[in-house]
């Protein structure tokens, strides 16, 4: 056996001793388990991308859906009441896959419309409600305090991938989708319609703002009407990297300038996507 292969072999056996103390110990806490997870990664047993997956999976488990849901008044909605070809503009120009068809409000959610099912109609020149009432799917409902662990769970057995989000007196809080919930756990899934190509800031649901590590200070000072300096950094990823001192991992948080910053999206070599919120006075 060789040298490295033993000395492998030995820090294995190291890290499992301790992992294994720590469960016998009955951890008290999710910090206590990700410590000892920590000191894995340390020792590059597990990587980076792995130990912030298990970080994200651990973390969804105190979250709930009003965190992170689209709120009301950002949702895309369809009117029972409209025209399908008024309509079919705005949903090729939203670029989403799904939306809840709404009769005379938005609490009067009848069903869920999936563009995939609706171009076989406009194909054929079909497009009228008669057709488009088959092919509604049955809204799903859930409650504001639905745990994100639990709804990822029924998304996966009941194979939807969105739900209405309704408040305590049966409203319509908002909407949640599984990619929603799936970003809390792998990060920021960002694809090419969450922002416009030359755009950098996005508003989330929660009245924070998600903020690519590339976009200028000068941008985000524009943005924001404030005034981060914009002389030492030319991007708010380098500027927030100098005042945490450290290539910061997922979920840490500073704050400076009147702002509370929180890592979404890095790896072990870079921060890609942030979330950014006004601290309050």
């Amino acid at each position: 056996m060789s040298d490295d292969h033993s000395s492998r072999s030995q820090g294995n056996k190291s890290w499992l001793e301790r992992i294994s103390q720590a469960f016998s110990n009955e951890p008290e806490s999710i910090g206590d388990i990700l410590e000892v997870l920590r000191d894995a990664e340390s020792e590059n047993i597990i990587d980076a991308d792995a130990m912030s997956i298990i970080e994200g999976a651990m973390q969804v488990t105190d979250m709930r859906a009003d965190e992170i849901m689209i709120p009301r008044s950002q949702m895309v909605t369809v009117k029972a009441s409209a025209e399908p070809k008024t309509f079919l503009a705005d949903i090729i120009d939203s670029a989403h896959s799904r939306f809840p068809v709404i009769g005379d409000s938005q609490d009067d959610v009848i069903g869920v419309l999936l563009a995939k099912d609706l171009l076989p109609l406009a194909l054929n020149n079909d497009l009228n409600w008669s057709k488009i009432r088959e092919i509604l799917r049955p809204p799903t409902f859930v409650p504001e305090s639905k745990r994100l662990n639990q709804l990822l769970k029924e998304f996966k057995e009941t194979r939807n991938h969105m739900a209405i989000v309704v408040d305590e007196y049966g409203g319509t809080a908002g909407l949640i989708t599984i990619e929603d919930v799936l970003e809390q756990i792998v990060g920021e899934i960002e694809d090419e319609h969450d922002f416009d190509e030359e755009t950098h800031i996005k508003s989330r649901a929660d009245g924070s703002y998600a903020v690519k590590a590339v976009t200028p200070v000068e941008d985000f000072n524009e943005f924001f009407d404030t005034e981060l300096d914009e002389e030492e950094f030319d991007t708010i990823g380098g500027l927030v990297l100098k005042e945490f001192g450290h290539l910061p991992r997922r979920g840490e948080e500073i704050e400076f300038g009147g702002f509370q910053f929180t890592i979404l999206n890095a790896d072990n070599r870079v921060i890609r996507l942030i979330q950014v919120r006004r601290r309050e006075s």
